[in-house]
């Protein structure tokens, strides 16, 4: 008995009985497309392969063991290959960072109507300016302003005697007490404020800038594709005497509150990325400032800003977008050391621009 290896028979046959209608068999060759299973001869097909192979012949003949010969493959050349070409965009050199020093442009805020309501019921600064103590009017009985010193003012010749103070600040941590120059730690808070001081001097009648005072305004910040948005929560600032400033990579903003005995919130940033000044902007609104900085190279800033203890003085544009002053007739001759509002504190634009902006007094 031999093997017959028509395509559909596959059956044992004896070669003495073998006849043309012997085998039933397909002569053509199978096919496997779209989840159907058939035969090229008599296109039958179906999706079941134990049906697919049950499906009977459409030929009769004779048996065969002799083997069809396989398809040939077709023999891919290395010049049809199936060429991966990545196409990468080109990298962008990074911009210089323009230095820090780079004079700042005041931008021109555009002001909400409700916040130039406002303006007209607040106190103006200099109304609201106490009044400033000189060393000729100190009062009698005024304590020492150093720390640890509990001499108190005489009008003798014993105020301009020996001051034995704490030039540190009191800590308290974990139930002690001490004062940071000294070191002398105790937890009894009687024995704490009775501990001599460990500097001599000369005693201090009046604090050096007690009477300006910072206000702690809560700030955050969003970026976009193309902007970086910072908002500066506060409420019954004076937008007249409020001014936010910037340069490629500085943000400064300083926001006066006559309400608080003209107290100040002042922050100054050096920024991750690089702006676009002359497309930047500001909003006053009644509840916060609203900045938006225009990026100038795409990418995404890990943070606002460098955290850095102190930045160098600020430096005025010549090209400052100054706001819009009422009542003036000419811009002509302007001088920014002319403005009331900042002359009432004895401080004058150009003094106060070589302030440390990080400061906070």
């Amino acid at each position: 008995m031999e093997q017959c290896y028509n395509r559909g028979c596959g059956q044992l046959f004896d070669p003495a009985t073998n006849t043309d209608e012997s085998c039933r068999h397909h002569p053509g060759e199978p096919f496997f497309h779209d989840a159907y299973k058939g035969w090229g001869c008599c296109n039958k097909k179906s999706v079941d392969f134990t049906e697919f192979l049950n499906i009977k012949g459409c030929t009769l003949s004779q048996h065969s063991n002799v083997k069809p010969p396989e398809p040939e493959k077709p023999v891919k050349q290395e010049s049809d290959k199936d060429e991966v070409i990545e196409v990468r965009a080109p990298i962008k050199e990074a911009l210089p960072r323009p230095p820090i020093e780079t004079p700042l442009t005041v931008l021109q805020s555009t002001v909400a109507p409700a916040l130039k309501a406002l303006v007209f019921t607040t106190k103006s600064p200099a109304d609201a300016r106490p009044a400033t103590k000189s060393n000729d009017s100190i009062e009698v009985g005024t304590s020492c302003k150093n720390n640890g010193c509990t001499y108190s003012f005489m009008g003798t010749s014993s105020d301009y005697g020996e001051c034995t103070h704490h030039p540190g600040v009191p800590i308290f941590h974990e139930g002690m007490k001490f004062w940071s120059c000294c070191q002398k730690r105790t937890s009894d808070f009687a024995q704490f404020m009775a501990q001599k001081g460990c500097v001599y001097g000369q005693h201090v009648w009046v604090k050096e800038n007690e009477d300006k005072k910072v206000v702690q305004c809560r700030y955050d910040w969003h970026q976009t594709a193309t902007n970086v948005v910072v908002a500066i929560y506060a409420k019954k600032y004076h937008p007249a005497h409020s001014v936010v400033e910037v340069n490629p990579i500085r943000l400064h903003v300083n926001l006066v509150f006559p309400e608080q005995e003209n107290a100040r919130f002042d922050l100054d940033l050096e920024l991750r990325g690089i702006v676009d000044v002359s497309k930047a902007s500001a909003q006053m609104l009644g509840t916060k400032v609203e900045i938006t900085l225009p990026k100038l190279e795409p990418g995404s800033w890990s943070k606002l800003n460098f955290p850095r203890d102190s930045l160098p003085a600020a430096r005025k544009s010549l090209h400052a977008q100054q706001p819009k002053q009422e009542d003036d007739d000419s811009d002509e001759d302007f001088d920014l050391d002319d403005i009331h509002s900042v002359a009432s504190h004895g401080l004058r634009l150009s003094d106060l621009s070589l302030q440390n902006p990080n400061k906070l007094d």
